[in-house]
């Protein structure tokens, strides 16, 4: 392998996310060309595979959102074709991609998540819709979000107050996925925490507090400028904060992530911090909230995006 490795980003696939992906991955590009690698942005189509077989890499960095590049498929292939890549191992991505299995996971290991329920859309048709959701009301309570199990971006996510909102908002979440979470809503502040790791062990990055402008962080919200004001850090105390970082860590641990990740909260009235879940490649864009993190912890960006890139190749 030379002594500065070629990358191979790639960026857009088929998801909601595509433009966010694009731009994200032309940014990673750019940075690792500012610090002297060689680059290649493709966008994954059907020739995808055999490019890699004839002109592979040092190393991939996936910078792809939903199902392409989350799901875990793309980095199976990977390892099968033993190229080295930049994130969490395909395991650790299908495990933080399936929302009920991360909160699972961080729960046991003694992290605070709302309550909530996975219903398939089978189980839920032919347990009997009205006797599920009468059951889930009565239990949950309200108010409520629902969500696909498997998605990102508030893709098919609805804010419920009452059971009828709740029979709606179930048929929107599997128009998404053919699973749903059904989850209590924790009124409070929403805060992401980066966690990075260029080979010294992971690092939990500033919080970076979401404060949208409508009240809800919808799709619209989190790519519509000025729709959302973001604070870096969040306008919370020392101890709340360090609290959701150290919270942050232990996610990112036990679901096995590994590089760069980022993981969400709400932070009730009480400071008390709930696990939301966990991405595996969170938005890279110039205003995204790693980004901001990085920024605000005084590292260089592009550094940071090199030093990952090297650390992957390393793997080889």
């Amino acid at each position: 392998m030379s002594a500065s490795p070629s990358v191979l980003v790639l960026a857009g696939g088929i998801s909601h996310e595509r433009d966010i992906s694009l731009r994200s991955g032309r940014l990673v590009a750019d940075g690792l060309l500012s610090h002297g690698l060689s680059v290649d942005v493709a966008d994954p189509d059907a020739a995808l595979v055999k490019r890699l077989h004839e002109s592979p890499p040092d190393v991939v960095w996936p910078v792809l959102h939903g199902a392409s590049g989350e799901d875990g498929t793309l980095r199976s292939l990977l390892e099968m074709m033993g190229l080295p890549y930049v994130g969490s191992s395909s395991e650790a991505t299908r495990l933080a991609w399936d929302k009920p299995s991360a909160k699972t996971l961080v729960s046991r290991a003694g992290v605070q998540t709302p309550p909530s329920i996975g219903l398939s859309r089978d189980a839920f048709r032919e347990l009997g819709a009205e006797s599920v959701l009468e059951l889930v009301s009565d239990t949950l309570g309200f108010p409520l979000i629902t969500k696909p199990s498997r998605g990102g971006s508030a893709q098919g996510v609805s804010w419920v107050s009452n059971t009828e909102e709740l029979r709606r908002a179930m048929v929107h979440a599997f128009t998404y996925s053919d699973d749903a979470l059904v989850e209590r809503q924790i009124i409070g502040t929403e805060i992401c925490v980066a966690i990075v790791d260029t080979g010294d062990g992971p690092q939990a990055l500033p919080g970076v507090e979401i404060d949208p402008v409508g009240g809800r962080y919808t799709f619209e919200a989190r790519y519509t400028a000025g729709e959302t004001r973001f604070f870096s850090p969040p306008r919370r105390d020392a101890a709340v904060l360090d609290r959701a970082a150290q919270q942050a860590l232990v996610a990112h641990d036990t679901i096995g992530l590994r590089d760069l990740s980022r993981v969400d909260f709400i932070v009730d009235d009480d400071g008390e911090c709930w696990f939301l879940e966990a991405s595996v490649m969170p938005g890279l864009t110039e205003t995204s909230t790693v980004a901001l993190a990085l920024d605000q912890a005084g590292f260089d960006v592009t550094g940071i995006y090199a030093a990952l890139a090297e650390q992957a190749a390393a793997r080889a």
